[in-house]
């Protein structure tokens, strides 16, 4: 055994390793770097999304419309029809994670490697076909499951959330202990990351990905061989590369190690079973052969061509799942009148067109400097589920950024400067005056009034006489809203002093990307 570590296919084992850790890093660098800075610009930190094939004809599909940035995408499916699936084993950072999870898996001795029934490879597929045919139909599932949405989501919403959660309570610790125990320098850096620490499905991400996590103690890479659709379009694409397995029958002891051990279950022994699209090139294989009896030539023949046995009758249901799913998605209220609570970031396109851009990755989520965009849960039907949305409860739209229109990888959300995201109106604020202090207590306040942006502000203090119980009158100021003038940015409502349900409230109610700006009544007969 030690023999065959210490081959050239061991060292291509431990570059590999590297190779990941390098793209996880870069994965890492990248997503922190998603934040407000102070300044209003920031750098390609969506550049990962635009390498993902799957993304990029999903969207195309869904929107039809073609964006020049998922040209980058090529560059993966160049590689992997020339010489099989090497991103999926080498580059992408959520193979990575599922990887290094099933090696700490087994070395905990939680999980025993054995060779699978051949059935778990195909749900995949049916994903893939399910996915792309829905998006026929302007409904793109794609960001639920592809790895980059589903990894950068679950770091946003769930993991750097609890890290930065634990770090607090660290740093409280520490500062309890005394100043030179290094709390204050924790805080500080904590500060820096300016991590968003509440998201209102940060529990529900959370447990998603520790479920795809603990499902490696089941079978190792699960996820990858199992449920990716990306994988499943790479596997595709792959089928005939050029880079071959070989075992030697002459030093073959058919010990079965290396089909025990494979990953994703490509099978390498027998070698006439190898299914190349499976294959992720680890070396995993080649690495624990005792007798060194695996070797990956490149050759141009068209042996080694096996794939996954999926019968037609498979691939048709599989595009009837994804034709039944798209009204079925649609079958909410807020298809026929939308929430009033969907309140969409500023320069997302009109909602049909959004949500078929959109792939729910959550990166205008974590560039919120005010941890005001959540993902959605019933205020945009289920098509819209862990969309972003406005919680003006949680923070405030600020009137000068526009990170958040710079980040999306898709065009769900257009790129806006300064200037013009000042001018789009994404809801209207309201007064509820039976919770309003001054309507419903008589006692003085302008909070909302005094921090309202828009010049001129959207919310004016309007005198009136107010009887006295003792007969006189005095004159006391009363928020008044401006709705031709209010954005919707949601200020007032984060820090209106009624704290528990506050008095002034922002609804989606004439946003500006929908054409009706204005138009808050609806004339009859219309």
């Amino acid at each position: 055994m030690k023999k065959g570590r210490t081959s050239i296919h061991g060292v291509l084992q431990a570059i590999r390793i590297a190779s990941q850790a390098f793209f996880f890093g870069l994965f890492l660098v990248l997503l922190l770097g998603t934040r407000f800075s102070g300044k209003d610009s920031i750098g390609a930190v969506e550049r990962f999304f635009h390498f993902d094939p799957l993304l990029g004809l999903a969207t195309f599909i869904a929107s039809r419309q073609f964006l020049s940035v998922f040209l980058w995408a090529l560059v993966p499916v160049a590689l992997t029809v020339l010489f099989g699936r090497y991103v999926c084993g080498w580059v992408c950072p959520f193979g990575a994670v599922l990887q290094f999870s099933s090696f700490l898996f087994k070395k905990m001795k939680w999980h025993t490697p054995k060779i699978p029934g051949r059935r778990l490879l195909t749900p995949k597929y049916a994903i893939l076909a399910a996915v792309l045919v829905a998006c026929i139909f302007a409904l793109n599932l794609a960001g639920y499951l592809d790895p980059l949405s589903f990894l950068y989501r679950s770091f946003i919403a769930a993991v750097l959330p609890a890290f930065a959660a634990a770090g607090d309570a660290t740093a409280n610790a520490l500062q309890s202990a005394g100043p030179a125990a290094g709390g204050d320098g924790l805080t500080e850096t904590l500060q820096v990351l300016r991590v968003n620490k509440t998201f209102q499905q940060g529990m529900l991400i959370g447990l998603s990905f520790l479920a795809v996590i603990l499902l490696n103690l089941y079978r190792e890479r699960f996820w990858c061989r199992t449920l990716c659709p990306a994988g499943a379009l790479l596997a595709l694409l792959g089928r005939w590369n050029l880079v071959k397995v070989k075992v030697d029958a002459a030093k073959c002891t058919q010990c079965g190690l290396c089909t025990r051990h494979c990953q994703t279950q490509a099978t390498p022994f027998p070698n006439p079973d190898w299914r190349p699209g499976e294959c992720v090139y680890c070396y995993s294989c080649a690495a624990r052969c005792p007798t060194q009896a695996i070797s990956f030539p490149i050759a141009a023949s068209p042996s080694g061509t096996k794939a996954v046995d999926i019968p037609r009758r498979k691939w048709i249901f599989s595009a009837v799942l994804g034709l039944s799913i798209v009204p079925l998605f649609r079958l909410s209220p807020s298809a026929r009148r939308p929430s009033p609570k969907r309140i969409r970031p500023p320069g997302a396109l009109p909602e049909p067109q959004f949500l078929s851009a959109c792939v729910k990755c959550g990166e205008c989520m974590k560039v919120c400097p005010t941890n005001a965009l959540q993902p959605a849960s019933a205020e945009a039907g289920p098509e819209g589920f862990w969309t972003p949305v406005l919680v003006p409860r949680i923070g405030y739209c600020d009137y000068y950024c526009s990170l958040c229109t710079r980040v999306c990888p898709t065009g769900a959300i257009r790129e806006l400067t300064i200037r013009e995201k000042t001018k789009v109106k994404i809801g209207s604020a309201w007064i509820n005056k039976d919770r309003c202090l001054p309507y419903a207590l008589g006692q003085p306040c302008k909070v909302c009034e005094e921090k309202c942006p828009t010049s001129p502000k959207a919310i004016q203090l309007m005198e009136s006489e107010v009887p006295m119980e003792d007969g006189t009158v005095e004159y006391q100021a009363f928020p008044v809203v401006d709705l031709d003038a209010c954005i919707g940015c949601g200020i007032c409502e984060t820090l209106c002093p009624v704290s528990d349900d506050p008095a002034i409230y922002c609804t989606s109610l004439g946003e500006s990307r929908s054409g009706d700006a204005g138009a808050f009544v609806e004339t009859p007969g219309a």
